[in-house]
């Protein structure tokens, strides 16, 4: 997918929290299991923080520039 490589021109960092059991955070977990080395090689020097934390809510966090982060609820995005 296009939007792939394009991640970093508008973004500059994606964080994701989620919990390593929960069944929760199941899509998440799927979702940078399958896309992280995909999304790292078209975007070498872009940083995707990735956070395991017992009992966490899954979370996408994004930050623009200097710009506060804004967080993204997962089940509403995957």
């Amino acid at each position: 997918m296009a939007w792939r490589s394009q991640i970093s021109r508008n973004v500059k960092e994606l964080r994701f929290l989620y919990c390593q059991t929960s069944p929760a955070s199941a899509s998440t977990r799927e979702f940078v299991q399958r896309n992280y080395k995909e999304l790292k090689t078209l975007n070498p020097r872009f940083p995707f923080l990735i956070r395991e934390c017992s009992g966490v809510e899954p979370q996408i966090w994004a930050r623009y520039g200097i710009i506060p982060t804004g967080e993204i609820p997962c089940f509403f995005c995957l």
